[in-house]
């Protein structure tokens, strides 16, 4: 599934989700912590995924799409 868009807050108005995960970078960054706030008075949790090294989103991604059928394998 690819990104539809980048404001997750919007997608929230979409979706109606409960948790939202995201990259520990973004921890106290300012522009999260601003999206952070408008989570909490809608009830959504964000949790922050630290940073594994060795670990590739990337090859994770394209994993989770080879077992979804969504790309050849």
């Amino acid at each position: 599934m690819l990104q539809e868009e980048l404001d997750k807050f919007k997608m929230w108005e979409k979706l109606h989700f409960d948790v939202l995960f995201v990259g520990y970078d973004w921890f106290n960054a300012p522009s999260w912590k601003e999206m952070e706030a408008k989570f909490n008075e809608v009830g959504v949790r964000v949790i922050y995924f630290p940073y594994t090294k060795g670990t590739s989103s990337t090859i994770l991604n394209e994993t989770l799409k080879k077992l979804r059928g969504e790309i050849e394998k």
